[in-house]
């Protein structure tokens, strides 16, 4: 068997995000279908950096798959984005080592978050980033941006419906570009908490536009209590742009 890796990109409009769910057509189905069609009927596993939700883009998702095939790596490329749906692609593939795990192995991923500040937003972005329709004070923003900075326990930026006991995540760098209309937040970090990065974006625009105070960010992360932080942006903004794997 030999164990591939690959890098996706996939346009979240129109899936109930990447893990496979019944009765609803998601990343991952699509990705099982046409492995099961490559390899003849058999089902093939496909594993993941992470999972993405519903309406959610990734421009750099990894996942890795185990085959009997010695097919080139340009075969593989062209059979997959052949048979795949055109808002999946895989970008990249390669060979990689038998105990190669995109989840387990990944150090660290980064996030993009983008609003649109337009006045009034183009039914093409609809799907592609949030309207920003109050005005932000973008100084306060990354003022505020820099208490996610360092090692926190992120209960206050978890969805409070996460089974997930360890709430304890490193963030490396947290930043803001301007494209023309666009202002895009960009996380980097160790990993990640269900929601983690939505609630970033949702608290640093009641930061923007004045309703929580830049200092009052150490508290909110020190009260580990979803409530005190603010709410959760909207799913579409939100892009998983990179998957980190060290050397």
């Amino acid at each position: 068997m030999t164990r591939l890796k690959a890098t996706i990109a996939y346009d979240g409009a129109e899936f109930a995000g990447y893990q496979i769910q019944p009765d609803s057509r998601t990343v991952q189905k699509e990705l099982l279908a046409v492995l099961k069609r490559i390899h003849k009927g058999t089902p093939v596993e496909v594993i993941s950096s992470g999972r993405t939700d519903a309406k959610v883009h990734a421009t750099g998702q990894v996942i890795h798959f185990d085959t009997p095939y010695t097919i080139p790596m340009k075969n593989w490329l062209k059979a997959l984005n052949v048979q795949l749906p055109p808002d999946i692609r895989v970008l990249e593939i390669q060979e990689t080592t038998p105990d190669f795990h995109a989840r387990y192995h990944a150090k660290g991923k980064v996030y993009r978050y983008i609003w649109d500040r337009s006045a009034i937003q183009s039914p093409f972005k609809r799907n592609y980033a949030v309207p920003l329709e109050q005005k932000v004070d973008l100084d306060r923003m990354k003022l505020a941006a820099q208490a996610f900075v360092g090692t926190h326990d992120f209960t206050s930026f978890c969805a409070a419906r996460s089974s997930v006991k360890d709430k304890v995540r490193t963030i490396y760098n947290v930043s803001f570009e301007e494209h023309g209309s666009e202002l895009h937040l960009v996380v980097e970090g160790q990993g990640f908490l269900y929601n983690m990065v939505r609630i970033f974006a949702g608290t640093l625009v009641e930061v923007g536009v004045g309703r929580i105070a830049p200092e009052d960010l150490p508290g909110i992360i020190a009260a580990k209590d979803r409530d005190a932080a603010g709410k959760t942006g909207a799913p579409q903004g939100l892009y998983l742009e990179r998957v980190d794997y060290g050397g």
